[in-house]
């Protein structure tokens, strides 16, 4: 049996499974998460990997703070295990927000990847930019210079 519970926090929802999850069960939970959308509002971050031979992507839709901050760090950390020779691409076109911590946890993947960043809207252009600026910042601080 798995038990689901979800907890509606004033900045956050998160979800908790406890249990072996069977297929029966993927369906109920993306059931619950359907019904859960809507309510969500711009209080989630939803992270979606796609990966093939050459590349793994990842999209980005929400807000890139608080506790999801901690969920994108151990969702890089399984990644990055797979990353090898692949390329990365953070597709930002639906962040609607994200904090000091979230544009830290950004730039270091950034960094460690030189990943490409897809933008979309006024607000993923400038959360792009202030990402790649301060990685530059900091390589020029490290004697580590790019030239565009």
């Amino acid at each position: 049996m798995v038990q689901i519970t979800i907890q509606d926090n004033s900045d956050s929802i998160e979800m908790t499974l406890l249990g072996h999850v069977s297929i029966p069960w993927v369906a109920e939970l993306s059931r619950t998460w359907a019904e859960m959308a809507p309510r969500l509002g711009k209080k989630m971050l939803r992270i979606t990997i796609h990966e093939d031979d050459e590349s793994i992507g990842m999209t980005l839709e929400g807000r890139v703070a608080g506790p999801w901050v901690d969920e994108l760090s151990r969702a890089w950390e399984e990644t990055a295990k797979r990353l090898g020779k692949k390329t990365l691409s953070l597709d930002l076109r639906n962040v609607t927000f994200s904090d000091a911590g979230g544009k830290q946890a950004l730039r270091e993947i950034y960094a460690e990847t030189n990943a490409e960043l897809i933008t979309g809207t006024l607000w993923a252009q400038y959360l792009a930019e202030e990402i790649m600026k301060r990685s530059a910042d900091q390589d020029e601080e490290n004697g580590h210079e790019f030239d565009a």
